[in-house]
């Protein structure tokens, strides 16, 4: 049963949050401010959280920046405010997905549980699948790693699948609905600039490790070259 930590100090919202995921069949424990979930996450760590973003003493933006210093946990983030620049800084701070108040539980919900799908394990058919090689870039399917020359290159769950659906297609421009599918799955609307977000997220961070094989085909959507 997967452990989400909510954090968010409404204690409403806590509880209608709480409520809803329980019912999905997550086992649910909840922290009303940032410095709580820093705590939380250290003593036990969960294997999502959910988070606000306007709280006092630490605001989300915070604890997201401190949780992905140490690793890949999931975050989807929780606000009120919905002006894209936010949403954009969010998903820039290592968010897996943002979703603005008010919203339904039944959306709160299938975000959870796709950010869920993109971090768990590998299935065994990607135990068996082979690595993949482009350049200075490796991408590993069974330990779920990716390495630029030799060096590995650490990506959130989101990050990591769009740079897979990349590498199995390599100098095929994929457009940003292919993109979203094979990231997010069938059925799942992401905004054009939601997954420009991610993309440019995981370029930096390539970049930084001495390759920029991610190119941007305007008006289309993107592809990885040589």
């Amino acid at each position: 049963m997967p452990r989400i930590l909510v954090v968010d100090d409404d204690p409403h919202l806590r509880e209608v949050v709480t409520y809803a995921l329980q019912r999905a069949g997550f086992q649910v424990h909840t922290v009303r401010d940032g410095r709580a979930a820093l705590v939380e996450v250290d003593r036990s760590p969960p294997d999502l959280v959910v988070l606000d973003v306007m709280m006092p003493e630490m605001d989300g933006l915070e604890v997201c920046r401190r949780i992905r210093a140490k690793g890949r946990l999931p975050i989807v983030f929780l606000s009120s405010r919905d002006e894209e620049v936010d949403r954009v800084l969010g998903l820039e701070m290592g968010g897996d997905d943002y979703v603005t108040k008010p919203f339904s539980t039944r959306e709160l919900v299938a975000r959870v549980k796709a950010v869920l799908r993109r971090a768990q394990p590998p299935a065994p058919e990607e135990l068996a699948e082979t690595a993949l090689e482009v350049g200075a870039l490796r991408l590993d399917p069974a330990s779920r790693r990716v390495y630029v020359h030799g060096d590995e290159v650490t990506l959130t769950a989101t990050e990591f699948e769009l740079l897979r659906a990349l590498m199995r297609s390599p100098g095929r421009v994929l457009s940003r609905a292919a993109l979203s599918e094979a990231t997010y799955g069938s059925g799942h609307h992401v905004a054009d600039r939601t997954l420009d977000s991610h993309v440019s997220r995981a370029r930096r961070k390539l970049r930084q490790a001495g390759a920029d094989p991610i190119e941007a085909v305007r008006g289309v959507g993107y592809r990885l070259v040589h």
